[in-house]
Formats: structure tokens, C-alpha cells, sequence
């Protein structure tokens, strides 16, 4: 996986953690895990032109394959606030809960923003070549034919 439990420290405290899951290590996996499933989505394209319009298609495979001290730090600090907001909403054990809303509402309004190209985080890989790419129509010509002369 590419967040483990030790990462929450960052983001809340594992006593917290603790009062809220009641100690259920698969609770913590699985908000982890809904997390980075949920953030990488935001790094695919779908089939719309509109993403043909030379904004940089990110190679998510390859960002969250990455473990440890590799990871980027911005993409493992957006997932963590997406995973404290599923723990967090399991219960408001010594939480302020609209903290844990507020952090969860700006991750998904960055990662809204770079799905759509107005934000791009230079140090992740991008795709240089994929089929959609191959597939593209070709460029809109226009023009006349030659002038037929009645000679």
C-alpha cells in the first residue's frame, strides 16, 4: 500500500485514532486504502477531448507505487486528510469535526484542480506516450484547392 498506519501520525493522534476505531487495525487499513483509491482517481483521465488539451496526464500507477521516503509528500499529505475524514467520520472522539471537514474539503478542491490541469505538481512523473494519444483525430485543416484555370 502506499499509506501505512505510522503515516497518520501526521495528521491525528494515535490515541485518537485508537478511541475511535476502538483498536481495529482494519478500520485504519481500510480508511487508508479508500483514501489512496479515492485521490489516485483524481489522476486518471476519462475519454472527454477536453483532456486532450496538452494538460499534464500524471502516470498515477507509477506515483503510488512508490514507498516510503520516494512518495511524494504533497500527494501522501492529500491522501491523509482524505483518510482522517473517513476515520473521523466514524465519530467525533476529541476531534473538532469541522477541522477534519475543512482539510478533507480542500484536498478534494486541489485534487478537482489538477484533474482539470489549473495545478500541476512538477516532481511527479508524467505519461509521455499513451494510446489515447495515438488515437487522437488529426488537426482541424482548412484551405482551398488550387485555382482551376479553363486554359
Amino acid at each position: 500500500m502506499f499509506l501505512v498506519k505510522e503515516d497518520l501520525k501526521n495528521s491525528i493522534y494515535s490515541y485518537q485514532v485508537e478511541q475511535i476505531t476502538k483498536g481495529d487495525d482494519t478500520i485504519v487499513m481500510q480508511a487508508l486504502d479508500t483514501a489512496e483509491q479515492e485521490v489516485k482517481s483524481y489522476f486518471y483521465t476519462n475519454d472527454k477531448k477536453e483532456y486532450l488539451d496538452g494538460r499534464p496526464r500524471y502516470d498515477a500507477e507509477a506515483i503510488f507505487a512508490k514507498r516510503g521516503e520516494e512518495r511524494n509528500a504533497l500527494v501522501v499529505s492529500l491522501c491523509l486528510s482524505v483518510a482522517k475524514w473517513y476515520i473521523v467520520d466514524l465519530c467525533n472522539a476529541d476531534i473538532i469535526y469541522d477541522h477534519a471537514k475543512e482539510r478533507y474539503d480542500r484536498a478534494i478542491e486541489y485534487l478537482n484542480k489538477l484533474a482539470k490541469g489549473e495545478v500541476n505538481i512538477s516532481s511527479l512523473p508524467i505519461l509521455t506516450h499513451t494510446e489515447e494519444t495515438e488515437q487522437q483525430t488529426p488537426s482541424f485543416v482548412y484551405g482551398s484547392r488550387k485555382k482551376y484555370n479553363h486554359e
